[in-house]
């Protein structure tokens, strides 16, 4: 009877963060008609499939064809040619629809909600807690405004949230075979799901190593592991790699290097002889598209907070939401304007970065303190702060300008932390934290969660507000955010002109 209530809780939470999600991330992407941040490259790399034009581009194909697959589907627009020749797209016809385009990164932003669902319940075994973990994606107002548009972020973070919840569930099936072998299935197909949409999600790889401990000292179930995922791995990668290349067969002469881009002599010689579709020439395809991506990021500036219109941050400001990006904005009087800003909601991130220092404060207590009550989760803890401290340690080595949203992979990993730190709180200072009481303050956190997502939702869903009330939503320095003709202050360098 009690598994039967439980289920019910969980089925219950499902539909409702999935619904919430519909109205947070679906609802109304098409607004605006109009280009905003980097969609004038996807929406270009995506024409290119559509006509079979070939060109080379920093990032795995499977992101930009999904772009392109929602204008196929719906064909809203009757010509689909005008940025073919081009890498970067701008000044669309009159009537030129974005809806198709968007449609498949949005669907995806939508369907994150009920994986991550999954990953809290299996994180804190409470279908209230799960869906109460749920509002730091569903009403967080950088994400969403991110993720409504035709870019990448939303099926890489799809893609990384199922590689998460097949790790876990991975390791909940050890004791069952024939579970354990689909779950293996499960973590290969989307782990490369993450690798051929985004090369930073290479962070996750970790999992591997950290697979491998929590299944010890069961070594054979870890080998049994290995070869279906493997093989699920490399099936859709390989695959979809070669899709990619059979498509792109015509040479458009206006696009870099004569349309050739950065192609070896040989790679010239396949496109002229029509045999870009022959698997035998694969690995070649591979090797000169995985040579451009260094090309490419060679070739991209270094951040330059001196910039007056440098929209880059440093990765350490990232937690705590700097810097917003203004994404697009138009005045229909003058007086009020709308607005498309990578603004956070303070506390969705803040709240990330608290359970940071608690998650890291809990695991020394655990190792070097004797306390009363261990950990029950350590291992999972460990693992979760692991991949952070990895993804932050890497950007911080990369040579070139990077984003707020480029955080997006860690703040999701900083969502499980909060909620196995939430878990593993028993006690705060002499007040002990019980069922109810924890109840009560996730509850409270949720609700300041949805009031945040509130208070910045004109700056998200392109709702006109006066230079007023965007100063009075700019309240944090280092945010540096700014409205139109308000002037930008840095609170870290002297900005030149």
């Amino acid at each position: 009877m009690m598994q039967k209530c439980r289920c019910s809780s969980v089925l219950i939470g499902l539909c409702f963060v999935t619904l919430v999600g519909f109205f947070t991330y679906v609802w109304g992407f098409s607004t605006p008609q109009a280009f905003f941040w980097d969609e004038n490259y996807h929406i270009a790399s995506a024409q290119k499939y559509l006509n079979g034009t070939f060109f080379m581009e920093p990032h795995p194909p499977l992101g930009k064809m999904l772009i392109a697959a929602g204008e196929a589907l719906f064909d809203f627009n009757p010509s689909d040619d005008q940025f073919i020749t081009s890498d970067y797209a701008k000044d669309p016809p009159p009537g030129f629809s974005f809806t198709g385009y968007r449609l498949f990164p949005v669907l995806f932003a939508w369907l994150t909600t009920p994986v991550l669902f999954f990953i809290f319940f299996l994180l804190t075994k409470n279908s209230m807690f799960s869906v109460l973990f749920s509002f730091l994606y569903l009403f967080d107002n950088a994400l969403i405004v991110h993720l409504r548009g035709a870019m990448l972020e939303a099926p890489y973070l799809f893609f990384s949230a199922l590689t998460i919840l097949a790790f876990l569930l991975v390791i909940h099936t050890k004791d069952d075979s024939k579970k354990f072998m689909f779950c293996s299935l499960f973590f290969g197909m989307s782990f490369a799901g993450v690798m051929l949409t985004k090369v930073l999600g290479l962070v996750l790889i970790l999992l591997l190593p950290a697979l491998a401990v929590a299944l010890h000292p069961h070594w054979k179930q870890f080998h049994r592991f290995l070869l279906p995922a493997t093989l699920a791995f490399l099936v859709p990668y390989l695959a979809i790699w070669q899709l990619h290349f059979s498509l792109l067969k015509n040479i458009e002469p206006t696009l870099p290097d004569q349309g050739y881009y950065q192609a070896s002599e040989q790679y010239k010689q396949i496109l002229v002889q029509k045999q870009n579709g022959n698997p035998l020439f694969l690995p070649l395809l591979l090797r000169d598209s995985w040579k451009f991506t260094g090309h490419y990021s060679a070739g991209v500036p270094k951040l330059d907070l001196g910039k007056a219109d440098e929209n880059g941050s440093p990765h350490f400001l990232w937690p705590v939401g700097a810097r917003s990006i203004n994404y697009r904005w138009e005045t229909p009087d003058g007086i009020a304007y709308r607005y498309l800003y990578l603004q956070v909601n303070p506390v969705v991130w803040w709240g990330v970065f608290v359970g940071l220092f608690l998650g890291v404060g809990l695991l020394v207590a655990h190792v070097f303190l004797p306390l009363k009550e261990k950990l029950q989760r350590p291992l999972l803890l460990s693992i979760f702060l692991g991949l952070y401290v990895s993804f932050m340690a890497a950007i911080s080595m990369l040579d070139r300008v990077m984003y707020l949203y480029h955080y997006f992979l860690a703040l999701v990993f900083g969502f499980c932390i909060l909620a196995l730190v939430f878990f593993e709180l028993k006690q705060f200072f002499s007040w002990k934290l019980t069922p109810e009481r924890k109840s009560v303050i996730l509850t409270i956190f949720g609700m300041l969660v949805f009031f945040g997502f509130q208070f910045f939702r004109p700056l998200t869903y392109y709702i006109p507000i006066t230079n007023a009330q965007f100063q009075s939503r700019a309240f944090f320095p280092l945010w540096e955010a700014h409205c139109v003709n308000c002037p930008k202050k840095s609170t870290l360098v002297q900005t030149r002109r």
